[in-house]
């Protein structure tokens, strides 16, 4: 992804970043992403030796 910043300065020393905001939205999109996928790896981790059955012996108790 290729950025185009624009850095403010205030008293000499950089203190914001404005960026075009069709850049923005993909940051923020990219981060949201990367914050389901953190989720993701935390459940999957929890959950990795629970016990399990399979889809179709579900579905035939559900009548499926």
């Amino acid at each position: 992804m290729k950025l185009h910043p624009k850095v403010i300065e205030e008293n000499g020393r950089k203190a914001f970043v404005v960026l075009p905001y069709e850049e923005f939205v993909r940051v923020q999109e990219t981060l949201e992403d990367y914050a389901d996928l953190q989720e993701l790896r935390g459940a999957r981790a929890l959950e990795y030796n629970a016990p399990a059955r399979p889809l179709d012996e579900i579905a035939r108790e559900m009548g499926l």
